[in-house]
C-alpha cells in the first residue's frame, strides 16, 4: 500500500486530495499547523474509507519546525510528497520566526526545505509534486490581476527589501514554487534519480486558503456563479475544490503520469492538461541561483541535503 505525506490536506484543494487519495486505499501523512482540525479530518478518512491516516505538526514558516517534522517521520518509504499547502498574507508586512518575509517563508522556503530532508524517504519512480498557481505568470490575466510577479531572487524576497504589495509577494512565490520544480527535476536526472518533480496550478477556487485574509464581501462574492461568470470572461483559469483537489491526486498516484517529471499541469474547467508556465520559469541560471540562495537561507548542513541535490 502507498503511503504520502501532503502538506495543507485538512482543508481546500488539500482536504479534496486527501479524501481521493484515501478513497484510493492510499495511506496518509497529514502534515500541517492546525493539529485538532488534522486529527478530525484523519479520523473521518481513516473511518471511512479503512487506511491509514496519521497526522505530522509541520509550520512551514518556521525552520526548526519543518526540521522537527522530518525528525518525527514515522515511515521510512514514502511514495509521493506533496508540497499543497501555502497561503496570500495581506495587510502589514510580517516576518516569520527566522526572519524572513512570512510569504517567501512560507510557501517556498518551508517547502524548499522539507524536500531536502524527506527526499531520501522517497521511493524508487517517487513523486513531488508543488501546488503552484497560474498567478506566477505576469502574461496571464492570472498574473496580471494579482500582481506581475518579481525578480526571483530569494535573498530580495525573503528580505523583502523591494517592498512588494501583498499580491506580488504571492506570485512571486508561486514562480518560485515552479521553478524549484523544474531545478529538482534537474537535478534529479542530472543524478540518475526516478523520483518525478511535478508542478502544478489547481486554478482558480472559490472557498480556498487564498481569499482567506481577503475582506468579507470578496469571499462571499468569490463562491457566486456571477464571480465564476466573470473569471472566464475575463480569461482567468477557473477549477472547483473537487476536480483540482481529484486532480492534484491524480498527478501523485496515476500511473499515466510516471513519466511527467519537470512539466507544469493546469486545471481548468474539468479537464488536467500540460499546459506551458511563465517564460521566466524556465530560465535555468535563474532556477539554479533561487536554489543554491535557498539553501543558503534555510542553513543547509552537508548531512541534510542528499547526495543527488549537491
Amino acid at each position: 500500500m502507498s503511503t504520502i505525506l501532503i502538506t495543507g490536506g485538512h482543508s481546500g484543494i488539500g482536504l479534496a486530495a486527501a479524501t481521493e487519495l484515501s478513497a484510493r486505499k492510499v495511506d496518509l501523512i497529514l502534515a500541517g499547523r492546525s493539529p485538532a482540525r488534522m486529527q478530525a479530518v484523519a479520523d473521518e478518512l481513516r473511518a471511512a474509507h479503512d487506511v491509514s491516516v496519521t497526522t505530522l505538526a509541520l509550520d512551514l514558516s518556521s525552520l526548526a519546525s519543518v526540521r522537527e517534522a522530518a525528525r518525527q517521520l514515522s515511515v521510512t518509504k514514502l511514495d509521493a510528497l506533496l508540497c499543497n499547502a501555502g497561503g496570500r498574507f495581506d495587510g502589514d508586512v510580517t516576518f516569520s520566526p527566522d526572519g524572513y518575509e512570512t510569504t517567501f517563508a512560507t510557501n517556498c522556503l518551508g517547502h524548499f526545505l522539507l524536500v531536502e530532508l524527506l527526499l531520501p524517504h522517497l521511493a524508487e519512480n517517487g513523486r513531488v509534486v508543488y501546488t503552484a498557481s497560474g498567478t506566477h505568470d505576469p502574461d496571464t490575466m492570472d498574473g496580471r490581476m494579482v500582481g506581475a510577479a518579481a525578480e526571483p531572487d530569494a535573498v530580495a524576497l525573503a528580505t523583502n527589501d523591494k517592498a512588494l504589495s501583498a499580491g506580488k509577494r504571492y506570485s512571486t512565490s508561486k514562480l518560485c514554487t515552479v521553478m524549484y520544480a523544474y531545478e529538482l527535476h534537474r537535478r534529479l536526472r542530472k543524478a540518475g534519480s526516478t523520483v518525478s518533480s511535478i508542478a502544478y496550478d489547481p486554478g482558480s477556487v472559490p472557498g480556498t486558503g487564498f481569499l482567506r485574509g481577503m475582506p468579507r464581501p470578496v469571499r462571499i462574492f468569490s463562491t457566486t456563479r456571477a464571480m465564476n461568470w466573470v473569471s472566464r470572461r475575463l480569461g482567468v483559469t477557473v477549477s472547483d475544490i473537487a476536480f483540482s483537489g481529484a486532480s492534484l491526486a491524480t498527478l501523485a498516484t496515476g500511473p499515466e503520469y510516471a513519466d511527467a517529471s519537470g512539466t507544469y499541469f493546469q486545471a481548468q474547467e474539468g479537464q488536467l492538461s500540460a499546459v506551458r508556465s511563465a517564460k521566466l520559469s524556465y530560465d535555468e541560471h535563474r532556477a539554479a541561483k533561487l536554489w543554491d540562495d535557498s539553501r543558503h537561507l534555510v542553513h543547509l548542513t552537508p548531512d541534510e541535503e542528499p547526495a543527488q541535490l549537491r
